[in-house]
C-alpha cells in the first residue's frame, strides 16, 4: 500500500508539472495571438487589393498573350509553409497530409518544421521578412518565365477562427483569364500587357507574405487551442490520481488502526 501511495505522489507531481508547462506556453501563444492576426489583416488587404488590380488587367484582351498567362514548362512547382514549433495540435500534420497528395511537386519549404520535413535549410516561417518574400517570389516568377515548371501552388494554412484552421493550396501560376467587370475600363500606361508583366511579381509577393502570415496565426491560434486542452486534460487527471491518492491513503491508516486495535487485544 505504501509503494502505491508513494507512486500516486509522484504522478500527481509529474503530471502537475506537465500542466505548468502547457498552461505556459498557452500563454506565449496568447501573447501572439493580436499581433498575428493584425499581421494576417493587414497583409490581407494589400493582397486583396494586388489582387483585384491583377484581376481587371486578366481580363483584358492584350494580356493573352501575357507569358503569365502561358506556360511553357512541365511539372509543379509548391511552397509549403509549415510552422517553426510543434504541439500546435494537428497544425503541422495538416500540411504535411495535404503535401503528401502531390507527391511529384518540387517543394520549397517555409518553416522550420517544414524545411526539416524536406531535408532542405531552416528557415522560419515566425520571422520570414516582406524582402525575402520579394526575392522568393521573383525567383519564381523569373523560373516560370523561363519554363522550368507549369504551375505554382502554395500550400498554407487558412485562418478561419481561433477554433478552426485548414490547409489549403492556392494556385498562384499561370494566370487565368478572368470576366469583365461592370464598370468604366481604366486606362493602363503604356499597355496593359506590360504592365501585367510588371505587376506579377510584385503579386505574387503579396499573395506570399499574406499566406505566411496566415499561417502563422493559424499556428498560434491552433497551439493556444490545443495547450488549453492539454491543461484541461491534465487538470482532470490530477484530480483522478488525487481522488485515488485520497483512497489509498485512508485504506492505508484504517489498516493501520486495525493492525493496532488488533495488536493491542493480545
Amino acid at each position: 500500500m505504501g509503494a502505491d501511495i508513494k507512486s500516486l505522489r509522484i504522478r500527481i507531481r509529474s503530471v502537475d508539472s506537465t500542466m505548468h508547462l502547457t498552461k505556459a506556453m498557452g500563454l506565449v501563444a496568447s501573447s501572439k495571438i493580436r499581433r498575428a492576426t493584425r499581421d494576417m489583416t493587414l497583409s490581407r488587404e494589400y493582397s486583396s487589393a494586388m489582387q483585384d488590380v491583377v484581376n481587371v488587367l486578366r481580363a483584358a484582351p492584350e494580356c493573352e498573350r501575357s507569358p503569365y498567362m502561358k506556360p511553357t514548362g512541365t511539372g509543379t512547382r509548391l511552397i509549403v509553409i509549415g510552422g517553426d514549433r510543434g504541439l500546435a495540435g494537428g497544425y503541422n500534420a495538416n500540411v504535411f497530409r495535404l503535401a503528401a497528395t502531390m507527391p511529384e511537386a518540387e517543394v520549397i519549404a517555409i518553416g522550420k518544421r517544414a524545411c526539416d520535413r524536406f531535408d532542405q535549410p531552416s528557415v522560419s516561417s515566425e520571422r520570414f521578412p516582406a524582402a525575402e518574400a520579394k526575392k522568393l517570389a521573383d525567383a519564381q516568377c523569373r523560373d516560370f518565365l523561363e519554363g522550368k515548371f507549369e504551375r505554382l501552388g502554395i500550400l498554407y494554412t487558412r485562418y478561419k477562427s481561433m477554433m478552426s484552421q485548414e490547409a489549403t493550396v492556392l494556385w498562384v501560376l499561370p494566370l487565368e483569364k478572368t470576366e469583365k467587370t461592370e464598370g468604366g475600363d481604366p486606362l493602363f500606361e503604356p499597355d496593359e500587357q506590360t504592365v501585367l508583366n510588371a505587376a506579377v511579381p510584385t503579386y505574387v509577393s503579396g499573395i506570399l507574405s499574406a499566406c505566411i502570415k496566415e499561417s502563422f496565426a493559424s499556428e498560434v491560434a491552433a497551439r493556444r487551442m490545443a495547450m488549453d486542452s492539454a491543461s484541461k486534460n491534465a487538470q482532470e487527471m490530477i484530480d483522478r490520481l488525487q481522488l485515488q491518492y485520497n483512497r489509498a491513503r485512508q485504506n492505508s491508516i484504517t489498516q493501520e488502526i486495525t493492525e493496532i486495535v488488533a495488536g493491542s487485544g493480545l
